[in-house]
């Protein structure tokens, strides 16, 4: 029994729900996201989509869980969109933005220089005494993750000084140096 695939997406007010036979088109305030779908049937009742599948065999299972999931984050993407911060953890580690031009100084004997999506909206916090911040907001959360993870994947933090690209708030598994 799936319970993820079970649970109805509640449609919030403003946000409209196209269901055609294999693909789902939901717009928002903030954009519009389309998906295809297959092997699960999605239906529009009173203000909530719900996702169910025509067998319990394993690859359906797979799917209902999943294509909620998806059509639930789309939901959510169009109405209140999704945020990802990294911080910098390093001396010397800087960030700047210029448009959608992310310019990153990791330590390399050269500047990063990454162009972000029109779809993503880049901002970059840099205070005094603090490690600089990279903060990143979309209302697709796929193309959200996969940027971060990209940016992440610049400079991963490294585990004896943690230095190196991370989410805020995510915790860097450290090791203990060499004992002398």
């Amino acid at each position: 029994m799936s319970r993820i695939g079970n649970n109805p997406i509640v449609v919030p007010e403003g946000v409209t729900v196209d269901i055609q036979p294999g693909v789902i088109t939901v717009k928002g305030k903030l954009g519009e996201l389309t998906q295809t779908y297959s092997d699960v049937s999605i239906a529009h009742e009173d203000g909530q989509l719900l996702v169910s599948r025509p067998s319990d065999s394993k690859p359906h299972r797979a799917k209902h869980g999943l294509y909620r999931a998806l059509v639930a984050n789309m939901v959510t993407g169009v109405s209140v969109g999704f945020t990802k911060e990294l911080e910098l953890v390093g001396v010397g580690y800087r960030a700047s933005n210029q448009g959608q031009k992310l310019d990153l100084a990791l330590g390399f004997s050269h500047n990063i220089v990454f162009e972000i999506p029109s779809e993503v909206k880049v901002e970059t916090i840099s205070e005094k005494g603090k490690n600089p911040i990279i903060k990143l907001s979309s209302y697709d959360n796929q193309l959200v993750g996969s940027i971060a993870a990209k940016i992440r994947g610049f400079r991963k933090p490294e585990p004896y000084k943690g230095k190196g690209v991370k989410f805020v708030g995510e915790q860097i598994r450290r090791k203990a140096g060499k004992s002398a």
